[in-house]
């Protein structure tokens, strides 16, 4: 798990060399940082800092300068972006790489420096040897996204880095109004921490007056009311969509993708799926597959079939003209008091 490499790195036990790969770029960006920030001061960074695109730097250039030795410090931090070799995908690369010279380092690392290969990619070609090699001598870092239990781990740990604490049922609020996206949740915490600088304490009201919501989550807002039957508060939510000149049709795609949510989860619910499972089998994260569940327990099938049927001949009605868009939605919220 990635937050236990970034205590072993706040403590400064550092591995020789680190293989960070995954598409969360946000975990990527923030592992490279903790590692340079705890090894370096600002005084050694000009000495003992390099960085090196390998796909326009071969290898062999980069571990020369993790070979040599630091200058006015203890440590050197390289880091080796877009280490292509590491995957199956077939790239015309500008340079040729000699992997035997990086194997050879990988064996005998230099002790006085940190090595870090960040690989923006979702998969590693596991046969090749030099995967291997990294895999079973360097510290494995997967920048996946976080499931709900990481996700408020990570939210605790960066409100605590702020010098704040935060309530648990504050953080579930922050999640479900600011949504699973690490960059929006770091501004939101840094706003949350600020705002708390006199008490040091974040409670449920703070994240609720103060957290900005994605149109995204202001359309869950939405269907939590209709789930509640509370559709005048649903028509104001709507109406402060439309005056924040938010496009109607983009609401109403969000609207049946969120119901095709709900109706899949109820599904494969249905079928003994778990909750990770569910999240796999609709590429959504699971914190919103938590959500979703929550609500189709409010909907049997047959009006969850007959919401999702509105909205598909909403949306048809409103490219053929024959229903402002405007209208359309008010149209389908005051149908749904007919469930």
């Amino acid at each position: 798990m990635v937050i236990n490499t970034w205590k072993k790195i706040e403590r400064s036990q550092f591995a020789a060399i680190y293989l960070v790969y995954g598409n969360e770029s946000f975990l990527i960006n923030e592992t490279k940082q903790r590692i340079v920030s705890a090894a370096l001061t600002e005084e050694e960074m000009d000495f003992n800092f390099s960085s090196y695109d390998l796909e326009e730097t071969p290898v062999e250039v980069a571990i020369e300068d993790a070979e040599t030795f630091p200058f006015m410090g203890e440590k050197r931090v390289v880091i080796l972006d877009n280490p292509v070799f590491l995957t199956a995908e077939k790239t015309k690369e500008k340079v040729e790489h000699n992997i035997k010279r990086f194997e050879q380092y990988i064996q005998s690392p230099a002790p006085y420096t940190i090595l870090v290969l960040t690989a923006r990619y979702e998969k590693l070609d596991e046969r090749k040897k030099i995967t291997k090699a990294l895999k079973k001598d360097a510290e494995v870092v997967e920048a996946k996204k976080l499931n709900e239990g990481e996700l408020k781990v990570w939210v605790r740990e960066r409100a605590a880095a702020n010098a704040v604490q935060i309530d648990e049922d504050a953080i579930e609020l922050l999640l479900t109004l600011a949504g699973t996206n690490l960059m929006m949740l770091t501004q939101e915490l840094d706003k949350l921490s600020l705002y708390a600088s006199d008490t040091n304490h974040i409670d449920s009201a703070a994240v609720e007056k103060l957290t900005a919501r994605s149109l995204e989550q202001n359309i869950f807002s939405l269907v939590d009311k209709v789930v509640h039957r509370r559709i005048d508060e649903a028509l104001r939510i709507y109406y402060d969509l439309l005056k924040q000149n938010e496009e109607p049709l983009k609401i109403l795609s969000i609207l049946a993708g969120q119901f095709r949510l709900i109706y899949g989860t109820k599904e494969l619910s249905r079928r003994g799926y778990g909750q990770q499972k569910i999240a796999t089998t609709l590429k959504v994260h699971p914190f919103r597959v938590k959500l979703a569940a929550g609500h189709a327990k409010h909907f049997n099938d047959a009006q969850l079939a007959r919401i999702i049927e509105w909205l598909s001949e909403g949306d048809y009605e409103i490219k053929t003209g024959k229903i402002k868009k405007e209208l359309m939605i008010e149209m389908f919220l005051l149908k749904l008091n007919e469930l």
